[in-house]
C-alpha cells in the first residue's frame, strides 16, 4: 500500500504559511496607537451599560439546544425528501421510524417538563391563582379570592 502524501504536505505548508503571513502582515500594518477608547467594547453603535456577566436561565439554554437538535434532524428529513424516489418503501419505513423516535423524544421532553419555562415558584403561584372551574384570578392571591368567593356566596343566601 503506497500512499502519496506529497499533496497533503504541500497543502499543510501552504495553509500554515498563509496563516503566519496574515498574522505578521496584521501586526505590521495594524494600528499602533492607544486612545482612551481603544479597549472599550463598541458593537452596533451601542456603548455597553452595566456588567457583561448576566445570568441567563437554564431553560433558555435547554430550549436552544433542543431547537438545534430538532433543526439538525430536519436537515436529515430534507435529504430524505430529495432522494425519496431512490429510497423507495424501505426509505419510507426508515423515515417513519426516525420520525416516530423524534415524536417519542418530544413527548418525553414535554412530560418531563423540559419545555416548561416557568420556575417551580411560578407554577405554584399560578396554581394559587386558579379558582373553581379553572378561572384565573389574576391580581388576587388564593386567600383573597376565597374571601371574595365566601362573601359573594354569603350575600346570595
Amino acid at each position: 500500500m503506497n500512499i502519496d502524501l506529497f499533496p497533503l504536505i504541500v497543502y499543510g505548508v501552504i495553509s500554515v504559511g498563509l496563516i503566519a503571513g496574515f498574522i505578521v502582515i496584521s501586526s505590521l500594518l495594524g494600528q499602533k496607537r492607544n486612545d482612551h477608547a481603544t479597549h472599550d467594547v463598541y458593537e452596533s453603535g451601542v456603548l455597553p451599560v452595566g456588567s457583561p456577566n448576566i445570568k441567563i436561565s437554564v431553560p433558555f439554554y435547554l430550549t436552544a439546544i433542543l431547537f438545534i437538535i430538532f433543526d439538525l434532524e430536519a436537515v436529515f428529513l430534507f435529504a430524505w425528501a430529495i432522494s425519496i424516489r431512490e429510497a423507495g418503501w424501505v426509505g419510507f419505513i426508515e423515515v417513519f421510524i426516525f420520525i416516530s423516535i423524534l415524536v417519542a423524544g418530544l413527548v418525553y421532553l414535554y412530560r418531563s417538563g423540559a419545555l416548561e419555562w416557568r420556575t417551580s415558584r411560578q407554577i405554584r403561584d399560578l396554581g394559587a391563582l386558579v379558582g373553581e372551574g379553572g378561572v384565573v384570578n389574576i391580581g388576587k392571591s388564593h386567600d383573597d379570592a376565597k374571601k371574595i368567593d365566601d362573601h359573594t356566596h354569603g350575600e346570595h343566601k
